[in-house]
């Protein structure tokens, strides 16, 4: 496959992105006006937005005809409108997000199989985009007109959030009632996990695996592309705006390079917790004033910490419009 290719992005991403395009014969240029794929994986809407639509962005840029293939995890409508915005400027656009099968791993997307893309737009754009994309992940899934692949990512990164918070929780429930009961058998066995998503996150929190190339910043994305696509139609999803409130303290303290599984270490000791690199002053510096009206609640890490209820943290205010 000879094709010349502009990325845009996040660097790691964009490192795999390279390696395996060149491997298959593709070009890395710079040369945005000539280039004929132009590939983008952005960890906010806000960066995905600039990147696209900013006065001297890729749409603006990029040479007529140019396929333009987006990895990012957004939204049904951002994907209509970049469509919409394509046909008309005589470029070719796809959505393509990637999903991380196992997120705990060290190197996630060292390993092509454990990468699969759901894949939405016009027909003609999909056919050309295929080669490329098989290039990049184990597994491409058409999933229909432009807007399909990132509602599909959406409900995919609904289900997968609350697997890894249920994962984290349960481990938590039974660290904590150990602690606390001394005649507790330490040998009692655990009710298996009950997904590969929850055995794959258990696993790393049980041997203390908390980095990787997949991280929370990228999870956090995720998460708030699908609560953004869910206000875009009026609806409410109290389990995943507290799930993504929870990634954001994680994020606040230190973690937001943290593999996913780290989320245990907010349920665990502040020693612990140090140990990893995460400081608890930073959500006091972070959500100033309101942490005079904590009441010292106990949020189930097993300290307490002062934070009460968890105002939005401003420095990840672009992820979510809820």
């Amino acid at each position: 496959m000879e094709l010349s290719f502009v990325y845009s992005g996040n660097e790691t991403v964009g490192a795999m992105v390279t390696a395996r395009l060149e491997a298959a014969g593709c070009t890395r240029t710079e040369d945005i006006a000539h280039a004929e794929a132009i590939i983008t994986f952005c960890t906010s809407q806000t960066a995905l937005e600039d990147a696209y639509f900013d006065e001297e962005g890729l749409v603006q840029a990029a040479g007529k005809g140019a396929l333009l293939i987006d990895l990012s995890a957004s939204t049904p409508s951002f994907a209509r409108e970049l469509n919409a915005v394509a046909v008309v400027s005589d470029l070719m656009s796809v959505e393509a997000p990637l999903v991380v099968v196992d997120m705990a791993r060290a190197d996630a997307f060292g390993d092509r199989d454990n990468l699969v893309c759901f894949v939405g737009g016009d027909e003609e754009a999909v056919d050309e985009a295929r080669p490329v994309l098989e290039a990049i992940a184990g597994t491409v899934q058409e999933t229909g007109g432009a807007g399909s692949a990132q509602l599909a990512r959406a409900a995919y990164t609904l289900q997968t959030t609350a697997q890894v918070i249920s994962a984290v929780e349960s481990d938590a429930l039974y660290r904590a009632v150990r602690r606390s009961s001394a005649s507790l058998d330490q040998a009692v066995e655990r009710v298996g996990a009950a997904t590969p998503v929850a055995e794959q996150v258990l696993a790393a929190v049980n041997t203390g695996r908390f980095d990787g190339t997949y991280t929370v910043e990228m999870f956090m994305a995720e998460l708030s592309a699908a609560l953004t696509a869910a206000d875009d139609v009026d609806l409410i999803l109290p389990q995943a705006e507290a799930c993504l409130h929870l990634l954001e303290l994680l994020a606040v303290i230190g973690g937001a390079d943290k593999a996913p599984a780290a989320l245990a270490l907010v349920y665990g000791e502040e020693k612990a917790c140090a140990e990893q690199g995460l400081d608890w002053t930073r959500a006091e510096q972070a959500y100033g004033d309101a942490s005079e009206d904590f009441d010292d609640l106990d949020d189930g890490c097993g300290h307490d910490h002062d934070h009460g209820s968890y105002p939005d943290y401003p420095g990840y205010g672009a992820y979510s419009a809820n």
